[in-house]
């Protein structure tokens, strides 16, 4: 189901928030499997460690459905934590998407099946069922942000940023008339305006003309 705070977002670009925020957007190596994906939704929290991947069991087994399944590799970067058995057990459970601060297996049936990932690539080997450590819904680190459970995912093409419910929706009415300015300026550059003019800048640099101008 989605919730006010989540509708407030609905149609807001992260590359529009990344104009008038700094805190929150993890690392741009993490990105979308699949090109023109979209997600947002609030976090379940998976710290999984090393090669166990038994975290993350307990997470597709209990998820409740629109939650973005937000992973904490610890540094790990040789072991994928995900592939298409988790795929289908997550989407059987209705979850959003997956963001992983780590990487991916069995590439061709997640795109296949269409379900919203971001990682940071792809390795053919695997965590295994160890239950040795790992967590759910605790605080982690993903992408060089904090994640708290039921902390806001948004993520598109442009990357992945978390926001704190409690300013979700300040932030997307600000990013939403920013949208709007955009398409209106957008409208106005198409009608011969310079961005200069638009702006009404005064050039703060020097203009030179290159060779063969006039």
């Amino acid at each position: 189901m989605t919730t006010e705070r989540e509708a407030d977002l609905a149609g807001i670009k992260t590359a529009t928030l990344g104009h008038f925020l700094s805190e929150g957007f993890m690392a741009p190596s993490i990105q979308a499997l699949q090109p023109g994906a979209q997600l947002l939704g609030p976090a379940m929290t998976v710290r999984v460690p090393g090669n166990d991947g038994a975290a993350l069991v307990a997470a597709v087994s209990t998820a409740d459905a629109g939650q973005v399944i937000v992973v904490d590799r610890c540094g790990e970067i040789r072991h994928a934590c995900w592939g298409a058995v988790l795929t289908h057990a997550a989407m059987a459970r209705g979850v959003a998407g997956v963001v992983i601060d780590g990487l991916i297996t069995d590439r061709p049936e997640i795109l296949r099946l269409g379900f919203p990932v971001w990682c940071r690539g792809r390795s053919p080997l695997t965590t295994r069922l160890r239950g040795m450590g790992g967590e759910v819904n605790g605080l982690i680190s993903c992408g060089g942000v904090t994640v708290a459970a039921g902390d806001i995912i948004l993520a598109d093409d442009n990357g992945v940023v978390v926001l704190d419910p409690a300013t979700a929706a300040q932030h997307a009415g600000t990013a939403r008339q920013m949208q709007q300015d955009e398409l209106a300026t957008i409208r106005r550059l198409q009608a011969g305006e310079t961005l200069a003019e638009i702006t009404d800048q005064k050039m703060p640099v020097t203009a030179r003309r290159g060779r063969g101008q006039r």
